[in-house]
């Protein structure tokens, strides 16, 4: 019989077979990072007479892992990465900047958040991954790096940071820092279909030009609403922003869930402006009554509805 000695130092248990000898558990080395549910934000911020693309993002409570199991003497074990090719890219960026071969092991991945949908999956994938590489060679975590690298990436989220903040995706720079205060919830669904953002940005910079007054008026009231810690205020932005997002990238169920806010006494409408996710945001947990209404109203339209603590005052 096969028992499993617990390590009370190291944490770290191991099989005793008939020998008595104890086969202790691979070495893992593990990076998370949270996923977004879209955007209570994303609109133009003007720097030298242009408009850049801004952003704030609502974290949610779903996440990217990536892990890292040593095997000494072996080799290393990439074909998790395959399918991955940004965190690859991560991969080499961090071992070049820090003069470094990666060691035998295998490298994994596990994700609750969906490619194209408007979820910062990609993002999250980078981050992870740095965060495990930061563990696996025992460096202390440089949040500047992640910025450094990331930059030479994509066009990103701001998921590596820990509080709400008006963040430049493509210059990655935080605009102004909106603090750690404010959770809330969402009942959301992720309509058909996938959004490549990097093959919208030409059109956005367009879209936001036009609108540029109705941009600088949602934002100085998102703002502010964060200022005063209002959740219910940054929900109204945050349906503002959903309104204005429509004319540029719709969502075919918009109509109905913004003319339908009132009858679930929803905060706001939220949506991933350059993705699928759409729904409802919610100052205070629905009720079970709730749950089954919305369910009900989502299913009607076909679609299954899901909900999730977002915020950084809850995630």
């Amino acid at each position: 019989m096969l028992s499993t000695p617990t390590d009370t130092l190291t944490g770290r248990s191991g099989l005793t077979g008939r020998s008595g000898l104890a086969t202790p558990a691979p070495t893992v080395h593990s990076g998370v990072c949270r996923g977004t549910l879209g955007e209570l934000f994303q609109g133009p911020y003007w720097e030298s007479g242009r408009p850049e693309i801004s952003i704030v993002s609502l974290p949610v409570d779903k996440f990217s892992w990536c892990h890292f199991e040593e095997d000494p003497g072996g080799p290393f074990d990439s074909r998790s990465l395959a399918g991955r090719s940004k965190a690859a890219r991560a991969v080499d960026l961090f071992t070049e900047r820090y003069g470094l071969t990666m060691p035998g092991g295998r490298i994994s991945f596990h994700s609750e958040l969906t490619v194209g949908q408007g979820m910062a999956s990609s993002t999250a994938d980078i981050v992870a991954t740095l965060r495990c590489l930061f563990r696996l060679f025992a460096i202390p975590y440089d949040q500047q790096t992640v910025i450094w690298i990331l930059s030479r990436i994509e066009r990103a989220d701001s998921v590596f940071l820990e509080q709400f903040a008006l963040y430049l995706s493509g210059r990655h720079r935080v605009v102004r820092p909106l603090g750690d205060g404010v959770g809330m919830h969402a009942c959301w669904i992720a309509e058909e279909g996938s959004v490549d953002t990097e093959q919208m940005t030409e059109q956005l910079l367009a879209h936001y030009t036009r609108r540029r007054t109705d941009y600088e008026l949602c934002a100085d009231r998102l703002v502010d609403a964060f200022r005063r810690g209002d959740a219910r205020g940054i929900a109204s932005a945050s349906t503002r922003s959903a309104e204005l997002s429509q004319d540029v990238v719709p969502k075919a169920t918009f109509d109905q869930v913004h003319r339908h806010r009132s009858s679930f006494k929803a905060d706001g409408v939220l949506v991933a402006h350059t993705g699928t996710v759409i729904g409802y945001l919610f100052r205070d947990r629905p009720d079970q009554r709730a749950h089954a209404d919305l369910s009900e109203f989502f299913q009607r339209m076909g679609r299954q509805c899901q909900f999730s603590r977002v915020g950084w005052g809850n995630v």
